[in-house]
């Protein structure tokens, strides 16, 4: 969400693809993602989200031709692998830009991941966690 608000601080719409990612199991199904989203974007009124399955170079071919991907990056190890990720989508679609935002100060330790462990052994994520979907995300976590 900090990522979020700061591009909405930037740019005048944004746009907040949800994906499957083949390489992760989330605890949500995209349409499930979506709508949490929507939810905890609800007061950003330049901020809307779509759901794309597919590649990410194809959704700004097909899609959004010119505008810019932004990625979060919260450690030297993901800036490169998201480095190498953004050569790969401009080598699939040579008009897309990808721009990497660090991750605020002191956020840069959470993850789904993190998020998940924390639930799993009954602490408190609740200031880690939009708080307009607490309840959903505590409820699921809560059963897994």
């Amino acid at each position: 969400m900090d990522l979020i608000r700061r591009c909405a601080r930037i740019f005048d719409r944004v746009t907040v693809v949800v994906m499957n990612n083949i390489g992760k199991r989330g605890c949500f199904a995209p349409e499930e993602r979506e709508k949490l989203l929507k939810k905890a974007c609800a007061s950003l009124p330049n901020v809307r989200t779509e759901r794309w399955e597919g590649l990410l170079s194809d959704y700004m071919r097909r899609v959004r031709p010119g505008d810019t991907v932004v990625r979060g990056v919260r450690s030297v190890t993901e800036f490169d692998a998201e480095t190498a990720a953004a050569r790969a989508n401009r080598m699939l679609n040579p008009e897309m830009e990808t721009l990497l935002l660090p991750a605020g100060e002191g956020r840069e330790w959470i993850s789904s991941s993190a998020v998940r462990e924390i639930a799993s052994f009954g602490g408190e994520i609740r200031p880690l966690i939009p708080p307009e979907c607490a309840e959903e995300i505590l409820r699921r976590l809560s059963n897994t």
